[in-house]
């Protein structure tokens, strides 16, 4: 694949400060995951993590495919509850609460953390109803029109779709591009005010192009909210993360700064899977 610019990451990099990094490295860490262990059945597919994410920054996972990247990811948010004969140790905080505590709410906890799939999933309907689903299904009050309306300018604005789909908001959203289509999936989650995005591979549909604008966007949300992506694609976790951690057979290698983990890994294997021995 064409190895991008980097654009808005590379013009941060050029900054003699970065007050979003500097910010994050004084803040509540977003997730924190201690001792997590996941079993499909009888196959154990995480073993023992522990993970710490930044507040208000961008962290990506890369590994193989089966490395556990996605299964962490799911867990982050319990989707993986969906599948009965998934079982699990260990502790995930989110903003600090304990989102596998007896007292915790799949509910809330999925208002808090937005999740963006691999291929666009548009709901069929309108592109404005599209944006208002989610702030529909959990607000406490009935909102107004013109609250309504707010909410999907500012969350259009947010995803830099505004421009582009401000006079066609009553059209199906499943007449925009593929790339369209992603963004309107991101602003989708933006009016329950969630915390955390976690991305799973959300550019591996798209063109070059298309790649381009969706990280250009990640850069965008990065320190309004806290963003943790999945990707094969190491040239992305490059350009379009803070952080990377590099995960192998279920298990958590290597945490450091992206910068740091391309130029000088500290494990033999992030070494041989960055430089593509293997993967």
């Amino acid at each position: 694949m064409v190895d991008l610019p980097r654009t808005a990451r590379e013009l941060a990099a050029l900054a003699p400060q970065d007050p979003v990094a500097d910010a994050a490295e004084s803040a509540a860490p977003a997730i924190e995951v201690a001792g997590m262990n996941l079993w499909y059945g009888s196959f154990q597919a995480l073993y023992d993590v522990d993970l710490t994410v930044k507040a208000g920054i961008v962290t990506a996972l890369i590994g193989p495919s089966g490395c556990g990247k996605s299964t962490l990811l799911r867990s982050v948010n319990r989707i993986n509850e969906r599948l009965g004969y998934v079982s699990t140790t260990g502790t995930i905080r989110v903003l600090g609460t304990d989102i596998y505590g007896e007292d915790a709410s799949q509910i809330q906890v999925r208002r808090r953390i937005g999740m963006v799939f691999q291929r666009p999933n548009p709901l069929p309907l309108s592109i404005r109803d599209n944006v208002l689903f989610g702030h529909r299904l959990h607000r406490e009050r009935r909102s107004s029109r013109s609250d309504d309306d707010a909410a999907v300018e500012t969350a259009l604005k947010q995803v830099l779709l505004w421009d582009r789909v401000k006079d066609r908001l009553g059209k199906k959203a499943t007449g925009l591009s593929l790339e369209e289509q992603q963004k309107l999936c991101i602003a989708r989650l933006l009016p329950t005010k969630p915390s955390v995005l976690l991305m799973d591979e959300p550019c591996s549909a798209l063109d070059p192009a298309a790649t381009a604008a969706v990280e250009e966007l990640i850069w965008e949300l990065r320190g309004r909210y806290s963003i943790l992506i999945v990707t094969h694609n190491m040239a992305q976790a490059r350009r379009a993360s803070d952080e990377c951690v590099f995960m192998l057979m279920g298990r958590v290698v290597e945490h450091a700064a992206t910068e740091d983990m391309f130029v000088l890994p500290q494990h033999q294997e992030t070494s041989d899977y960055i430089e593509g021995r293997f993967g």
